[in-house]
């Protein structure tokens, strides 16, 4: 089966993302630490994800493969923590428009760790696509949580964007090697492994009891999340989809409208005009660059 083209697949990618970060807001806002919810995420995601490993009887991979996803790991989960803390401080909407920032990390931690070559008009719609995501950031959201520390969320944002920047980038030097399933398998393993004995000792172990079905449905949208990111940071530039992470305002803009009454600025929507115009460019030129290399019609964006 053709799989579809890989910025569709980051930006359904970028939905369930999404569908995450407000699932465990709700989560955290009812009674669980953010500890609490960080490590069930990936303890729920483990056992799903290597009861799919060990039925698939794939080989397990060797040593220097296992330090690798170890390191990486490390950067993932605290990325994941610092993010999940800041739900708890801004709004959703604007923790993912914060967020938007690893989009412009990407490209130059890409040129570094994988050699790939930036483009001028791909560096010139990230940077545009940033200004919206900046004229967003300056929105007030009203339904921001009441006791939030403004500057504790932000921080917290910055943070986790400069490592999942560097999450993507060694993601894309991993597909080359490994498929999607050892890879998210991985993804969810270790960072259990990680959070497991902080959970034990600094925080209730379990989540509420009415808590336990939207902590199993974030542990299926996560696994949902890295499998189609693999699955296109293995077939298209680090760089070249990067700036389709920021559709994700839309979607948590809408979310946190509908479950935590967070109503965005119509700065939030103007910025979104400017993240999406930007996308384009990224897209069209890309698919007009790829279709000229390999001498055939430029005729749908898509193919």
């Amino acid at each position: 089966m053709r799989l579809p083209h890989p910025i569709l697949l980051v930006c359904f990618g970028v939905i369930f993302g999404c569908g995450v970060d407000a699932v465990m807001k709700h989560v955290m806002l009812t009674g669980n630490s953010v500890l609490t919810a960080t490590s069930w995420r990936y303890i729920l995601g483990a056992v799903i994800m290597v009861g799919m490993f060990l039925a698939s009887r794939r080989p397990m991979p060797g040593m220097p493969a296992i330090r690798f996803h170890a390191a990486r790991s490390l950067a993932q989960v605290i990325s994941a923590f610092a993010f999940f803390y800041s739900l708890t401080q801004i709004a959703l909407a604007e923790a993912v428009v914060l967020g938007f920032t690893a989009a412009l990390m990407i490209a130059p931690i890409a040129r570094v760790i994988l050699g790939e070559k930036i483009s001028k008009v791909t560096v010139g719609a990230s940077l545009i696509g940033f200004c919206g995501a900046a004229l967003a950031a300056t929105a007030n959201t009203s339904g921001a949580p009441v006791d939030g520390n403004r500057l504790y969320g932000t921080a917290a944002v910055l943070g986790s964007a400069v490592l999942y920047a560097l999450n993507i980038v060694l993601l894309r030097l991993r597909t080359k090697e490994e498929d999607s399933l050892t890879l998210v398998t991985f993804m969810n393993v270790f960072p259990a492994l990680f959070l497991l004995p902080f959970l034990v000792l600094f925080t209730d172990p379990l989540p509420r009891t009415e808590s336990w079905g939207p902590m199993i449905a974030v542990a299926f949208l996560g696994i949902g999340i890295w499998w189609l990111m693999t699955l296109a940071y293995g077939r298209a530039k680090a760089q070249t989809l990067a700036p389709f992470e920021y559709t994700g305002l839309i979607w948590s803009a809408l979310l946190g409208y509908a479950f935590f009454q967070e109503i965005p600025g119509w700065r939030v929507w103007a910025g979104a005009a400017i993240i999406i115009a930007a996308c384009l460019v990224v897209a069209f030129e890309t698919h007009f660059i790829s279709r000229r290399e390999a001498r055939v019609p430029a005729s749908d964006i898509l193919t």
